[in-house]
């Protein structure tokens, strides 16, 4: 019978002396870089520090081409980095002035999304044509711009209908651009980050099927607290601004710099900027705490001292709130003289003012009607005898309240205007909105008439008209 052996031979291969000749050769020492660089993990960054990494503005779109720096605007390190994965806000409101950076800041949590945190994104502008227009004068330049995310998202071409103007898939996500007026835009696809812009510029209603606000973040809510949201913009009239409300349901953030006299932190506000009338370029901001003036040279080292405070607690702690004002433009950008000769040449037009405090103090406007100060004309109030219409009154009106509902009404009622001038009213009851026998006796005795006709009385539910 056959026996089969085994017969022990070493294996084939090099050994230990043969490890430079694996080695020895042109070009060996880029290809062991290039593996060592592939086991590396990519590196932990905020969405700040990808920017100042990987970020180049482009001249089409800036007016300082070249390598982003946050240095540039300290104020928006935090607000970019609360929208890294890291951090655990939800939602960053912020209500500013124009051009102070944040569109760009923005751009940069899209361009760290592509690169670092994919994931579907979802940027709003006011219209489509908008978002068309960002598309082609700051998304194509952030792409084109960044090697990192040139490799990532391909050029639209009309064949690939994964990458169009308003789309851009990259691997892992994607990015939708729409206009706050079409639904159909804002509820395409679940969005883990969504960018709206100037919210204060977007229609009441998208399509008549409500705020287009509230329609973008529902995309959002599959995500929990994964998700981020990025509101910005100027504001504009007070109780109809958007992003005014927004801020003032958040902790309202202020940037606080440093007096380079005293060391006091504070915020900037408009009325301690001091100049000689007249002499816009001798405008010097004035500290609250010693109360020396501050020549604009100083801004660049406060800005780089400056700190976001809270000023209040948010109704929900998942949202922070930030406000700025072009006061903290930096240097080269919208000078401190260039402000003060807005605010004069503002003066005499409401439009104007309207205008300043809107995009160079970022607040909201207060819209005024003709109606007198009620203080002047509760003064001017007379006091006659109840029960009796003075001689000498021309005009008798009357008031009802229907407390059964909101509605109120104002006219003469018919016993009123068949009264002959100086005859006490009768204490009959209408037939518009009567009221029981209990109601009419519980009521007091009617208000007098002023001699110009007006019933001064409480909005109480009470009709005041003696009939």
């Amino acid at each position: 019978m056959y026996a089969p052996t085994s017969t022990n031979s070493p294996r084939s291969g090099p050994t230990s002396g043969d490890d430079d000749a694996l080695t020895d050769f042109d070009g060996a020492g880029e290809i062991l870089r290039a593996w060592g660089n592939g086991l590396r993990p990519d590196p932990d960054l905020t969405v700040s520090q990808w920017a100042d990494r990987h970020r180049m503005l482009s001249g089409r779109a800036s007016a300082e081409p070249g390598r982003y720096r946050t240095v540039r605007t300290p104020y928006m390190r935090e607000i970019m980095d609360r929208l890294s994965p890291g951090d655990p806000s939800q939602r960053v409101v912020f209500m500013k002035a124009a051009q102070v950076g944040a569109t760009e800041a923005g751009n940069n949590w899209i361009g760290f999304a592509i690169h670092q945190a994919p994931g579907p994104m979802l940027a709003v502008q006011p219209t489509v044509e908008l978002a068309k227009r960002n598309s082609r004068q700051r998304i194509d330049p952030l792409i084109d711009e960044s090697p990192e995310l040139r490799e990532r998202v391909k050029p639209a071409r009309s064949r690939d209908a994964g990458n169009t103007m308003l789309s851009k898939e990259f691997a892992g996500g994607i990015l939708i651009m729409t206009g706050a007026n079409s639904a159909v835009g804002l509820r395409s696809t679940p969005a883990r980050y969504i960018f709206l812009d100037e919210v204060d510029a977007y229609p009441a209603s998208a399509d008549e099927e409500g705020d287009p606000v509230t329609l973008a973040e529902a995309r959002s809510l599959t995500f929990a607290h994964r998700r981020k949201v990025l509101l910005v913009s100027t504001p504009t009239i007070r109780g109809l601004s958007r992003i005014e409300r927004e801020y003032e349901a958040s902790d309202q953030r202020r940037f606080h710099v440093p007096c380079p006299h005293c060391g006091a932190m504070q915020w900037l506000k408009f009325d301690r900027l001091r100049w000689q009338k007249g002499r816009p370029e001798t405008a010097e901001y004035h500290c609250e705490g010693c109360d020396t003036p501050i020549a604009e040279h100083h801004k660049t080292a406060m800005l780089e001292g400056g700190e976001w405070r809270a000023t209040a607690t948010a109704a929900d702690p998942t949202t922070v709130g930030y406000h700025l004002s072009a006061l903290y433009s930096p240097i080269g950008w919208l000078s401190w003289e260039r402000i003060v000769r807005a605010w004069d040449a503002a003066q005499g037009s409401d439009e104007a003012i309207k205008a300043f405090r809107n995009t160079i103090l970022g607040e909201t406007w207060v819209e005024t009607g003709e109606a007198p100060d009620w203080q002047r004309l509760y003064d001017r109030r007379e006091r006659w005898t109840s029960g009796t219409v003075p001689a000498g009154g021309r005009i008798r009106t009357c008031r009802s309240d229907d407390a059964r509902g909101p509605c109120s009404a104002f006219g003469e009622c018919e016993v009123c205007r068949s009264l002959p001038p100086s005859t006490p009213p009768s204490r009959t009851t209408s037939t518009r909105n009567a009221a029981s026998p209990a109601e009419t006796s519980s009521r007091p005795t009617a208000p007098p008439l002023s001699p110009s006709g007006a019933v001064f009385a409480q909005d109480n539910g009470q009709a005041p008209c003696p009939s």
